[in-house]
């Protein structure tokens, strides 16, 4: 942020924001990171100036973009999830329900169109790979740490990395659903609930103790 640069507060400027962001994300899938700003403010039906008051540049306010559509996206799914993960129920279904919840809420076409865009964009402007991996998959890894150390605690599994382990679930279970819709190849509904399933089987066989 800008030394001695002030950020509107106060309901109006909230909705300014509001409406800057959800501007800037249908300029953004419209016309890719290359979108002017004059663009978006004539979109949003602001001035530029008002965006530069709210937003450094456009790199924050793509990232302000993938935070909102992430939490959008995920905020169901995470609340669900933070559900799940409290259960005292078998641990494979707990483990089954919250992939799903992340599978469905991840896969959406605007999610996966946003995150095309990051993969596109990254290169040049790595900060927005960590925008979204601070708020997609990486959002959940505190909630899911707490949950398997729960279970470390209650003797039902073994596990020396938890880091690496979070890594192994997500990989077993969310991955393949993004990697094959980058591709254009979206997994189909029955083949992605036996890729979850048996993810979640082949994690627990691994680690149980």
């Amino acid at each position: 942020m800008t030394e001695g640069r002030r950020t509107p507060t106060g309901e109006r400027a909230e909705r300014k924001r509001a409406a800057i962001i959800d501007a800037a994300r249908q300029v953004f899938l419209q016309h890719g990171f290359e979108a002017g700003m004059d663009t978006i403010a004539a979109r949003a039906g602001v001035s530029k100036v008002t965006i530069y008051n709210h937003f450094t540049g456009k790199e924050e306010l793509f990232a302000a973009v993938i935070g909102d559509a992430l939490k959008s996206a995920l905020g169901e799914s995470l609340a669900y999830a933070e559900e799940c993960l409290r259960r005292d129920d078998d641990v494979r279904d707990m483990f089954t329900a919250t992939a799903r919840a992340w599978y469905h809420n991840m896969t959406r076409p605007e999610v996966l169109r946003l995150r095309a865009l990051v993969t596109y964009e990254q290169r040049r402007f790595p900060e927005l790979g960590r925008a979204w991996q601070e708020s997609g998959p990486g959002h959940f890894n505190s909630l899911f740490a707490a949950a398997l150390r729960r279970q470390i605690d209650q003797g039902v599994l073994t596990i020396p990395d938890i880091d690496l382990a979070i890594i192994q679930f997500y990989s077993l279970t969310l991955y393949p659903h993004l990697v094959h819709a980058t591709y254009g190849t979206p997994i189909d509904e029955k083949t992605a609930d036996h890729l979850i399933t048996s993810g979640v089987a082949m994690f627990l066989d691994h680690y149980r103790a």
